[in-house]
């Protein structure tokens, strides 16, 4: 048993999440187009399982069950995605009516359930014809962004109360073009710098179609994470820098002050730079900050003597990550990834610091003072297997409940410093098909047995259902 959560204010926003790709399935269904990631998991290779999305958890046709789900949960609100191609299956042009009707009936579904819907306008499946003209390093991406905006706040904003243009552009950029591990499969490092403006661009671009079409309370959904430096030394201190700069500042800089962090960064970058950045600061409703552990960075080589006041001291003759949360890091970058040592880890190999979200919460408000509008955590959660008990169907996740117990009080305690937290969103409603990993990974409250596709609420589930109920 946990104790009591501290009280959170009337009005806070609980809510669940997911995105298209990971739990629709029906990749084929009603006029759909590919898209990235339906190429890139046909690629013999790419997904570590084997595995596809064809089918994921089925919420194509299964969505009533979910949204059921979720009203017994209690939560305020559900954040997923749209699909872009089911909606565009060009990713432009001709739009496929059928497609957006399935969003208009999961919003009514939300609305009659009481539930606000909150739609994420582009989680990672980009239109597999853009893909192919260059996807994120093309410009052109950003306009048909803003074109495919409107389409959808065109059906659905009278009934939406609450937007997301882009979700983490930093894991597109790094992850898809920096270091292929990802959709579209791309290893550009430091050349995959365009798909980080042109989803910026695409994203204050997406600001002003929505306006534009009635849509109100918009946002962003950007990864962060508290970066530490891995050791003392002049050289630790610059790559964990640097490694800050380009996962955390590089994307909540143009947003939140117009501006590039660095100078000498935004002249690589394809202009008109200058221009670009008066669409990318448009103003915001909300911020969204997707949470789920710190990064520990030290210089290629350690130091012998590298040591954090965060983190216990580190084997430094092997404190190099080749890979971490299965990801596989490059050894020729100008910064290295270091397990962070002492910290329980979860099925992901993500170490689990819930005060890393207070600490990241009282840097966003020293480093954006005033500039930083309202903030929502629009992702946090983990990565657990626990599946069924055999006798009693039972799915005791004790460690999932753990986990956002630590991390609801270090946001409560954030909000006693004074960040301006509106609500929060758990990672995920449903198991799901996670990305590279295919569906080794559970993050979900309700178990997907994927061969049968039965739903099992969690324990966690029902940790969250009360937290809720106690809230109101």
């Amino acid at each position: 048993m946990t104790a009591p959560v501290p009280e959170f204010p009337a009005d806070f926003l609980w809510g669940v999440s997911a995105s298209a790709f990971q739990i629709e399935g029906s990749l084929t269904a009603d006029g759909r187009g590919p898209s990235s990631w339906d190429a890139f998991t046909g690629e013999r290779g790419r997904i570590k399982d084997g595995s596809h999305a064809a089918v994921a958890t089925d919420h194509y046709r299964r969505y009533r069950e979910d949204v059921a789900l979720m009203a017994r949960l209690g939560v305020d609100a559900y954040r997923f995605s749209v699909s872009w191609s089911r909606v565009l299956p060009d990713g432009h042009g001709r739009v496929n009516d059928k497609g957006l009707d399935f969003y208009d009936r999961l919003v009514d579904e939300l609305c009659a359930s009481g539930i606000a819907p909150v739609p994420t306008l582009f989680h990672w499946d980009t239109p597999l014809a853009l893909e192919r003209h260059g996807g994120w390093l093309d410009r052109d991406t950003a306009e048909r962004f803003a074109a495919y905006a409107s389409v959808v706040a065109e059906r659905l904003a009278d009934r939406v109360p609450m937007w997301i243009t882009i979700n983490e552009p930093a894991e597109v950029t790094l992850l898809g073009y920096g270091l292929g591990e990802h959709a579209p499969g791309r290893r550009l490092v430091f050349d995959a710098l365009p798909a980080a403006h042109h989803q910026l661009l695409a994203h204050g671009m997406g600001v002003q179609a929505l306006r534009a079409a009635g849509a109100r309370q918009i946002g962003i959904a950007a990864s962060h994470s508290p970066v530490w430096s891995a050791g003392d030394s002049d050289d630790d201190r610059a790559a964990a820098e640097l490694y800050d700069t380009l996962t955390n500042r590089l994307f909540a800089d143009p947003v939140l002050t117009g501006a590039y962090p660095d100078e000498s960064l935004a002249s690589l970058l394809p202009g008109p730079v200058a221009e670009d950045l008066k669409t990318i600061s448009a103003p915001l409703d909300w911020y969204g900050i997707n949470y789920y552990n710190p990064m520990l960075v030290g210089a290629p080589q350690p130091s012998v003597d590298a040591t954090s006041a965060d983190a216990t001291a580190f084997d430094a003759a092997s404190a190099d990550a080749t890979s971490f949360g299965g990801i596989d890091v490059p050894s020729d970058l100008p910064f290295a990834i270091r397990q962070i040592e002492g910290r329980e880890l979860t099925d992901f190999g993500w170490p689990v610091v819930p005060d890393g979200l207070r600490e990241l919460l009282a840097t966003m408000r020293e480093r954006y003072g005033d500039r930083l509008p309202p903030l929502y955590i629009t992702e946090n959660g983990c990565s657990y297997g626990d599946g069924p008990d055999p006798e009693t169907g039972r799915i005791d996740d004790a460690r999932r409940v753990t986990y956002h117990d630590g991390h609801v009080r270090a946001l409560h305690e954030a909000m006693a410093e004074g960040a301006d937290v509106r609500g929060y969103f758990i990672w995920s409603i449903l198991d799901n098909f996670e990305w590279a990993e295919g569906y080794r990974q559970r993050f979900g409250l309700v178990h997907v047995d994927y061969e049968t596709l039965a739903r099992t609420p969690k324990q966690s589930y029902a940790w969250y259902r009360d937290l809720i109920k106690s809230g109101r």
